[in-house]
């Protein structure tokens, strides 16, 4: 399905299931994929939207200045167009960042709100360190690629899952929204409005993520008023994934009692 949004853009977005609606918001410069590994783990009882960011997948990919927030203003369209007012919100990665400003801005839209492996971003944020960095940016792409795989998974579950993976980026997204998208996440910086979070908030991390370190996961718990975290042992970026047993059954708990005895 499709709709526009007040500056023209045209996103695209997938709704499985019946319930109460789930909004799933992926990583920086992934479409609605990112999520296809587990999604089908939260239709118990509910419903789960996906989209592609602006820039991915079958959405439109202008050439203009993206921002966490216009990510954001790109969810409530989806949301207004399915006629939805409120919604859960589990978002990873940059689709935390993007889950943070629309909790934050959007506080009747937001029914309850999960981070994983995310980052308030901005001074306040941990940045991953100059090794992580070097390791993303080498000349030669395989091994490019190969670290980025190193980072979001154990290499036990590397050696038993050869792929495809679907959270390594779009394969199709121009250079342009690629740029776009790593600017809108670089300058996320959403320590002001935290506080003004008021969902029952659950943050979620991976205990051995140093693609976004999981010292990010206690500053968010601890700025968001009432937050509750949760660190998985062992896990990489990709916790949501590698870990899913334990992942998806934390979130679904949490939902479950975050809105129990609430008319949806």
């Amino acid at each position: 399905m499709y709709t526009t949004t007040p500056d023209g853009t045209t996103i695209a977005y997938n709704v499985k299931g019946e319930g109460q609606l789930l909004i799933l918001l992926a990583g920086q410069a992934n479409n609605h994929h990112w999520w296809d590994g587990i999604r089908d783990d939260f239709h118990t009882g509910r419903a789960t939207l996906t989209m592609d960011y602006r820039g991915t997948g079958e959405s439109d990919k202008p050439d203009m200045a993206y921002s966490t927030e216009l990510f954001a203003c790109d969810v409530i369209a989806v949301l207004d167009n399915l006629g939805v007012d409120r919604a859960d919100v589990y978002g990873t990665s940059m689709g935390g960042r993007v889950a943070q400003q629309l909790a934050a801005r959007y506080p009747q839209r937001v029914r309850s709100l999960v981070l994983g492996c995310t980052s308030p971003g901005g001074p306040h944020g941990f940045e991953r360190g100059n090794e992580v960095r070097r390791s993303l940016a080498q000349a030669d792409q395989g091994a490019a690629r190969h670290a980025l795989l190193e980072l979001m998974y154990t290499p036990e579950w590397l050696a038993a899952h050869p792929g495809p993976y679907q959270t390594l980026g779009d394969p199709a997204i121009p250079a342009h929204a690629r740029r776009h998208h790593l600017t809108a996440s670089g300058t996320h910086d959403a320590w002001d409005l935290l506080p003004d979070i008021s969902a029952p908030t659950f943050v979620v991390h991976g205990s051995d993520d140093l693609l976004n370190p999981a010292a990010n996961a206690s500053v968010l718990a601890q700025r968001i008023p009432g937050a509750e975290l949760h660190i998985i042992p062992g896990a990489r970026h990709a916790y949501f994934e590698e870990f899913r047993t334990t992942a998806s059954r934390l979130v679904l708990d949490f939902l479950t009692t975050a809105t129990d005895g609430e008319i949806s």
